[in-house]
């Protein structure tokens, strides 16, 4: 029986990415200029949002090339494309951020992604979306030392005020 993945093939694999990539485009009419569209419209809101819009703020001088990064990003979560070679987990790690902050940009997404993309792009979008938030949120708790057990949400302690 011959092995389809070779890894010695490269023309090969970059053939079947392409048709991959085309079939996922013809399944769910997402596109670049759809993501061009959906990464600037999510990040103007996130930029506004009174939760989220800081931690954004406190890191990012210059959107421009966050957002390139942002739609090379979702091609390749979308589409397969393979153009996004970052390591988000990492990068996410030390923001003080927890279960509220990522239901929040689940949430802006989410409201994002419905209003500008047909029905079936906006649920793949939000599908692979809550796939990334729920990985992250892992990643983040474990890198605080808290290993959650499956549905267990993790949240920050907060500091209670008492008086002097």
């Amino acid at each position: 029986m011959e092995n389809r993945f070779r890894i010695d093939d490269p023309a090969g694999a970059d053939a079947r990415r392409q048709v991959a990539v085309q079939r996922l485009r013809d399944e769910t009419g997402i596109d670049e200029v759809m993501i061009d569209a959906l990464v600037e419209q999510f990040y103007t809101r996130v930029q506004d949002d009174a939760l989220i819009g800081p931690i954004f703020a406190s890191r990012i001088d210059d959107w421009a090339p966050h957002l390139a990064q942002m739609k090379l990003f979702w091609s390749s979560v979308a589409l397969s494309t393979g153009v996004y070679q970052g390591r988000p987990m990492p990068r996410h790690l030390p923001l003080p951020i927890d279960a509220r902050h990522f239901d929040r940009w689940l949430e802006l997404f989410t409201e994002t992604a419905r209003a500008i993309c047909p029905p079936i792009a906006a649920a793949h979008f939000i599908e692979r979306a809550k796939r990334i938030a729920e990985s992250l949120e892992l990643g983040v708790a474990t890198a605080q030392g808290v290993i959650l057990a499956k549905g267990e949400r993790f949240v920050r302690p907060t500091q209670v005020w008492t008086p002097d």
